[in-house]
């Protein structure tokens, strides 16, 4: 992690410089160390709005997004402002909730980086406290194809006191998931969560391995995947999202929880073999 602005504009010079290079995990293809103080690069990064997924609590907004001491903080605030796409009696539940309680922010490369193949990883520290969902995950960038037989790969999840890695994609007109769960507890707890922790997903035309410091913690045969709905979504190419959910379905209950709550990713990078 980088300290101050005095330490990481060489750092940021060194990096640009090797980028291409060859390393023993391919060769460097596209990166954000987050080293400018200010918005996440726009030419890395778009942003998802409002309400998205999962009955979540928070409010998708940029504003909850800034580069600061060579870090991207993505911050989830409470709030109390009306819900602009409010409809009364709707039984949606985007549109039932009158207000925003919670905001925060999801950003994605979508359009902007693709990738198919390779090694993806991050080095991050979580909140772990109840409520707190972030995540660093992946899903298909085919247009046309949506999720879930688009897939799913969540490199890192966590919720409830529990790390997670995560494949998921269509079968049989439903969601085939092979997920695992790392308790916390086994971690070390909340002395684990103090510290930055590195997420990877190696990925080539026969598996996909998701690790965590460095140690296996899911497996896929891309072959399992054969017969999935609309053909094998891990022989297409994904686009990364990185984000800070709080509640819904998996989160917990964050009424106890003192805020903010801060998900701090040091750098993502990608490397690739040539083909």
């Amino acid at each position: 992690m980088k300290h101050s602005i005095v330490l990481g504009l060489p750092l940021l010079l060194l990096l640009v410089t090797v980028t291409g290079c060859a390393t023993s995990h391919g060769k460097l293809v596209w990166h954000d160390e987050f080293n400018v103080n200010g918005p996440p690069n726009p030419a890395n990064w778009n942003y998802e709005r409002g309400f998205v997924r999962n009955n979540e609590l928070q409010w998708y907004q940029p504003e909850n997004a800034v580069c600061t001491n060579g870090l991207l903080v993505i911050e989830a605030r409470p709030a109390h402002q009306p819900n602009p796409n409010y409809v009364a009696g709707s039984a949606n539940w985007q549109t039932r909730r009158a207000w925003i309680d919670y905001t925060s922010a999801s950003l994605t490369t979508r359009r902007l980086h693709e990738f198919k193949y390779g090694r993806l990883e991050m080095r991050a520290r979580i909140d772990t406290r109840l409520g707190s969902w972030p995540a660093f995950w992946t899903l298909g960038a085919t247009p046309g194809i949506g999720w879930p037989a688009g897939g799913e790969v969540d490199i890192m999840e966590y919720y409830t006191g529990n790390v997670l890695a995560n494949f998921g994609y269509s079968l049989g007109q439903r969601t085939k998931w092979l997920a695992n769960k790392t308790p916390l507890s086994s971690l070390g707890g909340d002395a684990w969560s103090k510290s930055f922790h590195i997420w990877t997903m190696d990925w080539d035309e026969k598996k996909i391995d998701l690790l965590l410091d460095g140690k296996l913690v899911n497996h896929l045969d891309l072959a399992e995947a054969e017969s999935a709905d609309r053909g094998n979504p891990f022989h297409r190419p994904v686009y990364l999202i990185l984000n800070q959910a709080i509640g819904g379905t998996c989160g917990g209950d964050p009424s106890r929880t003192q805020f903010p709550v801060r998900y701090e990713i040091d750098w993502v990078r990608v490397y690739q073999n040539s083909h």
